[in-house]
């Protein structure tokens, strides 16, 4: 594993082992001539170790990830011992401003890696975050939702076959791991190019802060920084059970039958049997045009909330394990315990 050198670059700022430095990084001005900065909070330690990113709102409707990096920097300030930490709030800050997932070419950044410095708007900034921030990593942990009216229940993917990557994922503390392919232009790709292993957290849905997602992100990235060995192991309760994560190989999406008015019949997190009813679809008047039916028996890890469905919708979103179903339900319920003790056991958005 390489170590981060004396002193790191990034922006123009120098930062010395032991600094903790808030850098607004430029990307490209507006056309009104006003600067457009990216926000990077760095942590260094006194010891040489790995050098990790925390990203956020690659798409700019994607919150839950900004508030999850506010509160290790606001609350849980870690403090690292060993290596360097890199906390990216905001790295599409255009489409924050304007509550978009796209940049304002209309691309989408997390498909424009690893971009070029005289590309179009979203290859310059995906570049210049490649460059400046993922180009001084071992790894990295990227912040996702659902996207708009959709939620996702908090998984990780990521590429389980490397072992590990795995060994990280398993570490983060959530019941679900989705193995995931690399897709062409995506931040993983490129980061894997350069020799950085990253995580995807996917949690909650667009534009809406979600509790339960955010605990479970604050604490999974922290754990993960423990699992590198960059910050001290915490007590924890010796009577609290872990979480063990189930790793899902496949996942497929579960499609509207049919037009019309939707009334859910089951939440994220539940666990489903092949033929189980997901959904009625109906019309205004109360009749009932069709059932939602589960392919497979599997875990809804993904949902549309929107109740207006045209055919072929993607509606829930089902993985599917080697293992029992009721061992990863037992998991979830665990989770939600463990973070929002005093909340109903089922998971909604807010």
């Amino acid at each position: 594993m390489a170590l981060e050198p004396e002193m790191l670059e990034i922006g123009g700022h120098q930062i010395a082992p032991g600094e903790t430095l808030q850098i607004e990084m430029p990307v490209v001005r507006l056309y009104t001539d006003t600067d457009i900065c990216m926000p990077v909070h760095v942590v260094r330690g006194k010891k040489p170790g790995p050098t990790v990113f925390v990203s956020a709102a690659i798409h700019g409707d994607e919150l839950n990830g900004v508030e999850i990096i506010r509160r290790l920097i606001k609350d849980k300030s870690p403090r690292i011992v060993q290596g360097t930490l890199l906390l990216v709030p905001m790295v599409n800050v255009y489409g924050v401003l304007n509550q978009s997932r796209y940049m304002p070419d209309r691309r989408d950044l997390n498909r424009c890696f690893p971009g070029s410095r005289k590309g179009s708007l979203a290859g310059i900034v995906a570049n210049r975050f490649l460059t400046e921030i993922v180009g001084h990593c071992q790894y990295g942990i990227d912040l996702h939702t659902g996207a708009i009216h959709r939620t996702n229940f908090p998984q990780i993917r990521a590429n389980l076959e490397d072992e590990e990557t795995l060994e990280l994922a398993k570490s983060f503390g959530v019941p679900v791991l989705v193995n995931s392919n690399l897709r062409d232009g995506s931040l993983r790709e490129a980061a894997q190019s350069v020799g950085a292993k990253v995580l995807l957290y996917e949690a909650g849905e667009a534009l809406r802060f979600d509790e339960l997602s955010i605990r479970a992100g604050v604490r999974g990235v922290l754990r993960v920084l423990e699992a590198l060995g960059m910050v001290r192991k915490r007590r924890r309760a010796a009577k609290r059970e872990p979480i063990v994560p189930f790793v899902a190989n496949t996942s497929t999406w579960t499609r509207a039958p049919c037009s019309g008015i939707v009334h859910n019949l089951k939440n994220l997190g539940d666990a489903v049997v092949k033929g189980d009813p997901l959904a009625e679809i109906g019309s205004p008047l109360g009749e009932t045009f069709g059932v939602v039916r589960a392919a497979r028996s599997g875990i809804i890890i993904g949902r549309q909330n929107i109740p207006l469905v045209q055919e072929g919708d993607a509606m829930f979103h089902i993985a599917y394990f080697t293992q029992s179903d009721d061992e990863v339900v037992e998991n979830i319920e665990l989770m939600q315990d463990t973070l929002m003790p005093d909340a109903d056991s089922n998971f909604q958005p807010v």
